[in-house]
């Protein structure tokens, strides 16, 4: 019998088993092009971070974090912010929403021609201090006028809730604390508040607190997304419990890019990858290529000179090069 090539098997994909109660259609939002690259230590060339963009593109997402506004002294990853905007060509249907710290920050990406921007305030003091050099009310106060400023110009704004479920200098953070800032941010005018676990301490139960007590300070659970690090594993089912609650948008990071600074042994933003893979096994359709997303994140783990934090990418990886 002649030799008879034998095809490559295809891919493994999730087993799908929909759960009822669950939102209908979920958002993903892309972070890695900024909120990833700004914690890497290895600055990124402006052509390989337009190639990674290309790429997010390509794979199907529909949102995509693409850079920040923050003084090059700051966050020197990022210090090519209109260097990377004047480079990018616009992609019909995708978003491409950017970081700004404040007036002067928003006035740099409007010049640039950013279209949707994005804020960030604290829940606690230590980190008002720490990373704003202010008070958690003027970290505030701070991105309110930002966040009136670009509304004025037709701007939709998106707000940040940093250590919303915990804090690396005052641990516990009571769900109160997001949820006032939360509150504050929508009244301002932004369109959508992502409430973030920024050292990847939260639990399922504590997701459904943090979440009930935005909606009950007034930020519409429509209005509200997650952003979840993966530090102590528990990303995924921090996921699910949001599902649960209501929520219909979750940040993440192709390959799992990032870090945090304030948490030891931090491994970074959840995994675009791995967050496919469990939408997908719950029945949604993310509009993403699995395959090609996780060829990028393998193709941008070689360009840092480390392997991929994802545990998808790296069980996929061999199957889609």
């Amino acid at each position: 019998m002649d030799d008879v090539d034998t095809p490559a098997p295809a891919a493994p994909r999730p087993s799908v088993h929909p759960r009822q109660g669950l939102p209908e259609a979920v958002r993903i939002y892309e972070v890695g092009p900024r909120d990833g690259l700004q914690a890497e230590k290895v600055i990124i060339d402006t052509a390989v971070k337009l190639e990674l963009v290309q790429r997010l593109e390509r794979a199907g997402m529909t949102t995509i974090e693409l850079t920040s506004f923050v003084p090059p002294r700051w966050v020197p990853q990022l210090a090519d912010a209109e260097n990377l905007m004047a480079a990018h060509a616009p992609r019909e249907g995708v978003r491409y929403p950017v970081l700004v710290p404040n007036l002067k920050g928003l006035a740099r990406a409007k010049a640039a021609g950013a279209r949707e921007i994005a804020v960030v305030v604290s829940s606690t003091e230590a980190f008002a201090k720490a990373n704003f050099a202010n008070t958690i009310d003027g970290a505030l106060d701070n991105a309110v006028a930002v966040v009136e400023a670009a509304r004025a110009d037709g701007l939709p704004v998106r707000g940040y809730v940093s250590m919303a479920f915990g804090d690396p200098w005052e641990g516990a953070v009571a769900p109160e604390m997001p949820a006032r800032m939360a509150a504050a941010l929508s009244a301002a005018g932004c369109t959508s508040i992502s409430l973030g676990d920024t050292i990847g301490v939260g639990t399922a139960g504590q997701v459904a607190d943090v979440v009930g007590a935005a909606v009950a300070a007034g930020t519409s659970l429509e209005a509200l997304a997650l952003h979840f690090h993966d530090t102590y594993g528990q990303a995924l089912s921090n996921v699910l419990a949001g599902l649960e609650a209501g929520v219909t948008e979750f940040d993440a990071s192709a390959g799992g890019l990032g870090g945090c600074p304030y948490a030891r042994s931090a491994t970074g933003n959840l995994a675009t990858e791995d967050l496919v893979w469990l939408l997908e096994g719950l029945g949604y359709d993310t509009g993403i290529d699995l395959d090609a997303l996780v060829a990028t994140s393998t193709w941008m783990a070689g360009q840092l000179g480390r392997a991929p934090v994802s545990r998808v990418v790296r069980a996929l990886a061999q199957d889609v090069r």
